[in-house]
């Protein structure tokens, strides 16, 4: 009997470590969004509107970069109307970029932003970006996206260029790739 108590203690051991790193890996992605908006680690800006007022720092200029790319299940073409912009911290600005359905068929599409580098995530705020909400398209369609957005003049004296990076995806074909 000490034998057969010892591997039922056993097996409720390892039962019990299966769900906790179960449990931890289903809060792994939670968590860590947590951790990026809290620490603006990973590039993250603000995911919805925000009003801000206009404050000029016309002593300094940033670059700002418009980079795009499109996830590689997605059937679009995806870019921005200008690859950069001089722009005064504390003066609002706006940018468009374009996006097409190549499909014969509607799409939902959504963009995902990042900023480089990542000590001026925290300083570069959207006011309206489409990256906000799903874009849906109907078949071939081809639309600009608009974009509003100011550098907060307190961004750290040593970053003269700011890149933001939107990754375009595909949210039915991205969704329906992860399951196989």
């Amino acid at each position: 009997m000490p034998k057969q108590k010892r591997h039922r203690s056993l097996l409720i051991q390892l039962l019990v470590m299966t769900a906790a790193m179960f449990g931890f890996g289903f809060l792994l992605v939670p968590l860590y969004d947590v951790f990026c908006e809290v620490t603006g680690f990973g590039g993250r800006t603000n995911s919805v509107a925000i009003a801000v007022e206009e404050a000029p720092d016309l002593s300094r200029e940033i670059r700002v970069e418009f980079v795009t790319t499109v996830n590689e299940y997605a059937q679009f073409e995806f870019a921005a109307d200008t690859d950069s912009m001089m722009v005064v911290p504390g003066k609002m600005y706006y940018a468009t970029f374009t996006a097409k359905n190549l499909a014969a068929i509607p799409k939902v599409a959504q963009a995902v932003p990042s900023v480089a580098p990542t000590s001026a995530a925290e300083h570069f705020t959207k006011i309206e970006c489409f990256c906000f909400t799903s874009q849906e398209f109907v078949a071939n369609e081809e639309r600009a996206l608009p974009l509003q957005f100011i550098v907060n003049p307190e961004l750290p004296d040593y970053v003269d260029t700011i890149t933001l990076q939107y990754t375009f995806f595909d949210t039915a074909s991205t969704a329906a790739n992860l399951e196989n």
